[in-house]
C-alpha cells in the first residue's frame, strides 16, 4: 500500500487517504510527480522489517529519511516482553520478570512443537502397526525402527528435531 509525505505537515497517508484529505479536487488514477509536487507530497519507499532476536518483534515506527533524501518506512526491534508488576488476590506484590516471561514463551512453544512431534510419531508407528500381528513376523530391523520411535521423546534435541533426528524406516 503506497504511502506518502506531506512535505510541510509531515503527515503520512496513504493515497486513499489523501483522496479523501483533497476531496473537493479531482485526482488522476495514476498520480505522477507533478501531481505529488502540486499536492506537496513525496512518497514513502518501503523498507526492510529490523533484524529481531527470538524476543522481539519488528515494529513500524514513522518513516525516516535515508542518505539520498529519500522518505521510507522505519522499522525498529521491540522486546515482546517485559518486567511486570501485578497485585495478587491477597494483595501481595508479585513481579515476574522479562527472563520468566521468556521462559513461558519458550515452554508453550516447546510444547506445541512437542505436540506435533508426537502425532507425528504416532503416525509413523500406525503405519507399522500390520508388523505387530500375531500372523506376521516382524524382522529385528523393523522392532528396532519401532523403538526408536517410541523413544524419540528421549532424543537429546527433544522437542526440536531435525529431520535427521528421526530413525529410518527400514
Amino acid at each position: 500500500m503506497a504511502e506518502y509525505r506531506h512535505t510541510e505537515t509531515g503527515e503520512v497517508k496513504t493515497q486513499g487517504q489523501w483522496r479523501s484529505h483533497y476531496s473537493n479536487v479531482s485526482l488522476p488514477r495514476a498520480w505522477t510527480q507533478a501531481t505529488l509536487d502540486g499536492l506537496n507530497l513525496e512518497a514513502v519507499l518501503a523498507s526492510p522489517a529490523a533484524t529481531t532476536t527470538q524476543y522481539q518483534n519488528s515494529v513500524r515506527d514513522g518513516v525516516v529519511q535515508d542518505a539520498n533524501g529519500n522518505w521510507v518506512e522505519n522499522y525498529v526491534a521491540r522486546d515482546m516482553f517485559a518486567d511486570t508488576t501485578e497485585t495478587d488476590d491477597d494483595g501481595n506484590v508479585v513481579t515476574t520478570t522479562k527472563a520468566q516471561h521468556e521462559a513461558a514463551y519458550q515452554a508453550s512453544l516447546d510444547a506445541k512443537v512437542a505436540e506435533s512431534n508426537r502425532i507425528k510419531r504416532d503416525g509413523l508407528l500406525a503405519d507399522t502397526d500390520y508388523f505387530a500381528l500375531t500372523d506376521v513376523t516382524m524382522d529385528s530391523a523393523m522392532t528396532t525402527y519401532r523403538q526408536a520411535l517410541r523413544d524419540i521423546t528421549t532424543h537429546a534435541d527433544w522437542p526440536n528435531l531435525g529431520d535427521d533426528d528421526w530413525p529410518t524406516k527400514p
